[in-house]
């Protein structure tokens, strides 16, 4: 491989930078602090907690622990990092389903 060429692929972002660039940010729920859990259900451990005014991307979406927040009532959770997770009642998505794929 020539120089010029292995220069220009270590210049290109990592597929994980480019997926966050490509994900809509949605705004968290004002006035929350919201918990960051490592499974989509209250009974997986916090593993952040977002400050108040918060916006998240959304890679995927899953299904979990029914959830009531200020947006509804719901078992979807939206998958905000690598294992990170946050019920989507807490996220004006606009939407009562799913707006991301689901995650593997």
């Amino acid at each position: 491989m020539a120089v010029d060429e292995q220069s220009a692929q270590s210049s290109r972002p990592s597929q994980s930078v480019e997926a966050a660039a490509a994900a809509m940010y949605y705004r968290v729920a004002p006035g929350y602090n919201v918990n960051v859990r490592s499974g989509p259900g209250t009974q997986y451990r916090v593993v952040r907690v977002l400050p108040l005014s918060a916006q998240v991307p959304i890679f995927c979406q899953k299904p979990g622990e029914t959830v009531a927040g200020p947006y509804g009532t719901s078992r979807v959770w939206d998958n905000i990092g690598v294992g990170e997770y946050v019920s989507d009642t807490y996220v004006k998505t606009g939407s009562d389903g799913y707006v991301a794929p689901r995650c593997a």
